[in-house]
């Protein structure tokens, strides 16, 4: 400390005999003080003296690493402010309390309580959420990254909001493991009893359980429609109650809950003493609704108990059901122990879920660290709306009903060109934007595919300059991508070499003599398949072509099957005619019959490629069908089709 901080620190610990003794009407106002007070000592002998704000943290060379402190200053900062204002009458003791939180703040490590893990660096940096900066990513096991997500509550359709996050998560893991050989084992919990789903289930008047497997099944497909890759495991609440008994079971008998005679079982935050609060807001906040047995305002239910016509399961403390956090904390137990590398979710969910998930799991386990890195998606927002998008606000849109417009592919890009972490405005003009991003290059790909086949003649190519150019562009994505899976940068990367590609493709009239270049744009085309197919965009079936292209093609069906119409509508009245066996019409018969002969052969051959014509006497209808092969690869016929001849 300067000299200066040393004669205020001094003030402070005079301060605090001085509170000990005034304050006597309120001891409990004293002893919180005085804890603080040495906790901020604590913490100062720990990192040693005070250097200049921005180095305080960094070790001095050929210096031995500090210990980091095994808690968080913010985990006791905002307890003091509370008992300084309630003591008003020591101005001195507030003023030295106020440079023990600046002390503080530049000493120790302000609002986190975090450990290095030990094991295996990644190369990969990612924002940590428990410490609010990038941490390098350590496995504990070389080449295996173990992830838990909260999956959802099924009680009614997945939206945006949820395939946002999940889109986003899908393409950090596949980055992890296409990018940087990493193999993801992720499990998922489906909450299928809640709350929510006990409330629709009664609007519905059917069972919970119809409720959630419904909704559950929905989400899956939706899932799928979006090519999220689907977890190692999906694991249902219902499916693990008795795992989550026994997991309670363990934090009672570690001293860390309490149950009550009305059959509730809470988790009691006391005894965790200032280990809790490791998320932005923690400390500060209420805690969630409960009854008056409840010792702590912040303490949160373990197990609830069973009221009247709902589902129930048996437990040393009566029958009821579990509480929202502890089913992710139990089920990420099970499969991954006491140790885990990622949690990630929305981060909504940061406070309480994942606050109360890791106080429980780690006084189950009784470990200073139980999820090593949170990872936190940003909200999905509808443009010019300040508010997520969300079920209880009724201002989502479902993602079946956006598969309707635009394609999953589309959708990835829309979540590519912003940051995982931050929020997202969704609109007509943002998905424009990413369908136009994504037009871009399928048509440099096509273009690319058309110069290599020597269908685009283009004037000479600067080749060294694009070999350059696809190196630089290597480096830079996985640069973006180990910086905390930068995917904005990594595709602006990529849309700067698709950009330099379509400079060289400059097509001209003639092209006789020049130099032909095809193998660096057979390089630069692959490349960029690669690395989108990593992001799980997938260029060779591109929906969005199908789409754009499927009202062109019904076009053109329609108007072939007119004509097919009109021309056997013409040849069958000239040889159903009155006067069709006369002498005169013998001559026509033949050609007539060649007109037919030719319909019917355009009819078998347009059913090979799935357009399915029926005649239906004089007129004609058609459909889209897969088309029904013969074994030697002819289209059948269709029942009931006769020859028009």
């Amino acid at each position: 400390m300067t000299r200066n901080e040393h004669f205020r620190y001094q003030t402070l610990t005079r301060s605090a005999a001085a509170t000990r003794t005034r304050v006597t009407a309120d001891g409990e106002i004293a002893r919180s003080f005085c804890r603080a007070l040495e906790a901020s000592r604590r913490c100062c002998a720990n990192v040693g003296p005070c250097r200049p704000r921005g180095q305080c943290c960094e070790p001095t060379e050929g210096a031995r690493t500090p210990r980091p402190p095994q808690r968080g200053l913010a985990m006791w900062r905002h307890p003091a402010r509370s008992v300084l204002r309630k003591a008003k009458g020591h101005r001195g003791a507030l003023d030295a309390a106020r440079l023990v939180v600046k002390a503080g703040s530049c000493c120790g490590v302000p609002g986190r309580s975090w450990t290095r893990p030990s094991g295996v660096d990644t190369g990969v940096k990612t924002f940590n959420s428990l410490t609010k900066q990038k941490e390098p990513l350590i496995l504990a096991r070389e080449g295996v990254a173990t992830w838990y997500s909260c999956g959802p509550t099924v009680y009614d359709h997945a939206h945006l909001g949820h395939a946002c996050s999940y889109v986003r998560f899908d393409i950090l893991q596949r980055i992890l493991s296409r990018l940087f050989g990493i193999t993801v084992v992720h499990a998922m919990v489906i909450t299928d009893i809640d709350d929510k789903i006990i409330k629709r289930s009664r609007e519905e008047n059917v069972s919970p359980a119809i409720i959630s497997r419904k909704y559950e099944d929905e989400f899956k497909r939706d899932m799928l429609s979006l090519k999220v890759i689907p977890p190692a495991a999906y694991l249902r609440v219902t499916e693990n109650v008795h795992h989550i008994v026994a997991f309670i079971k363990g934090i009672l008998k570690n001293g860390h809950a309490y149950a009550t005679k009305e059959g509730d079982v809470y988790f009691d935050i006391q005894s965790i003493g200032d280990r809790y609060g490791k998320f932005v807001g923690a400390v500060a906040s209420q805690g969630e609704p409960g009854g008056t047995s409840k010792r702590d305002p912040r303490d949160f239910a373990l197990w609830k108990r069973s009221k009247p016509q709902e589902p129930y399961w048996e437990s040393p403390w009566g029958r009821g059901r579990p509480g929202w956090h502890i089913e992710c904390s139990t089920i990420a137990s099970c499969v991954f122990g006491s140790q885990l590398d990622i949690h990630s979710g929305g981060i909504d969910l940061a406070f309480p879920h994942h606050e109360n998930e890791v106080a429980q799991s780690e006084a189950y386990h009784q470990c200073g660290q139980w999820g090593h890195y949170f990872l936190h998606s940003g909200h999905l927002h509808l443009k010019g709306s300040a508010e997520k998008m969300s079920k209880s606000l009724k201002n989502y849109i479902t993602i079946k009903d956006f598969l309707q417009s635009y394609s999953a592919n589309e959708f990835r890009m829309f979540c590519l060109l912003t940051k995982y972490r931050s929020a997202i405005d969704y609109s007509d003009r943002s998905m424009s934007e990413a369908r136009t991003s994504l037009g871009t290059i399928s048509t440099f790909v096509r273009d690319t595919q058309a110069y290599m086949k020597g269908q685009l003649q283009c004037s000479p190519v600067q080749e060294a300059f694009l070999w350059e150019r696809l190196a630089e562009t290597k480096s830079s994505v996985v640069k973006a991508l180990a910086d905390d899976f930068d995917t904005p940068r990594a595709m602006g990367a990529v849309m700067n070499l698709v950009y330099h590609g379509n400079c060289q493709l400059q097509p001209v009239s003639t092209s006789e003599g020049v130099a032909r270049s095809p193998a660096v744009f057979g390089a630069m085309v692959s490349y960029v398949r690669d690395i989108l197919d990593v992001f799980g965009i997938d260029l060779l079936h591109n929906k969005a072509d199908e789409v754009s292209g499927c009202g062109r093609l019904q076009g053109v069906i329609e108007q072939l099957t007119h004509f097919r119409s009109e021309v056997r509508s013409f040849a069958l009245a000239h040889l159903k005619g009155p006067t069709a066996g006369s002498p005169e019409n013998q001559g026509l018969l033949a050609e007539r019959n060649r007109l037919l002969k030719a319909c019917d052969t355009l009819r078998n051959d347009l059913a090979s490629l799935g357009v399915l014509i029926k005649d239906r006497g004089a007129a004609s209808t058609w459909e889209i069908t897969e088309g029904k092969q013969s074994p030697r690869g002819q289209s059948l016929p269709d029942k009931g089709q006769e020859p028009s001849s």
